[in-house]
């Protein structure tokens, strides 16, 4: 009995917690990168009696404001558990976390991870379809 009730209330949380998704247009994405600087992200994972440290170059944002499903501007706070798909114009995606997108010279880049140097392919700017962020 004790088992179903923890399989219940599992699955229930499952379904009830989910990841939003908002959207940005290009230029709102250049427009409030342009103060932004790089920074250095250190992130320690235990995992007893292991224990991963990683470190990352990223941008230095701690909000962003986007549109939501309804088209609603909304601000939603920046973690490193943001992330972010880009669809390119050739229907390609790329998908990355937020906090390491850095953008220099017309050109996007990010890292898979924040643990090991797994950076993205560049995206140019003009390439650019559809960016999607997801928490």
């Amino acid at each position: 009995m004790r088992q179903i009730c923890v399989l219940t209330i599992s699955l229930l949380s499952l379904t009830l917690i989910g990841c939003s998704t908002y959207h940005l247009s290009t230029q709102s994405l250049l427009d409030q990168f342009a103060n932004t600087k790089p920074e250095i992200k250190r992130n320690i994972i235990f995992a007893f009696p292991i224990i991963f440290p990683g470190t990352v170059t990223g941008n230095d944002l701690k909000q962003i404001t986007c549109l939501d499903k309804n088209g609603k501007e909304t601000v939603i706070q920046v973690t490193n558990h943001t992330g972010v798909r880009i669809t390119k114009q050739d229907g390609s995606r790329k998908t990355f976390y937020f906090d390491t997108l850095l953008i220099k010279d017309s050109t996007i880049n990010g890292k898979k991870s924040h643990f090991i140097a797994l950076d993205i392919t560049p995206i140019n700017l003009n390439d650019i379809k559809k960016i999607e962020l997801q928490r």
